[in-house]
């Protein structure tokens, strides 16, 4: 029973629980960021390539298109 008691005292690898239980932590956060900001980075995305397309039918067809 000394030696399960002499465990349960022993605090040595408290930091690298506090570490992971931080990591986990800062992982979940970014997760939920990254699902709230994807929409709207996909709209952005589809707003850029809209207009990238724009602006090559009006440069082949010189102009006239635009």
């Amino acid at each position: 029973m000394t030696n399960f008691s002499a465990f349960l005292k022993d605090e040595a690898g408290a930091v690298t629980v506090d570490w992971v239980v931080l990591t986990a932590a800062v992982v979940g956060l970014g997760l939920l960021i990254f699902n709230w900001v994807r929409p709207a980075v996909s709209n952005l995305a589809a707003s850029i390539n809209n207009e990238l397309n724009e602006a090559e039918a009006c440069m082949s067809s010189n102009g006239t298109d635009c």
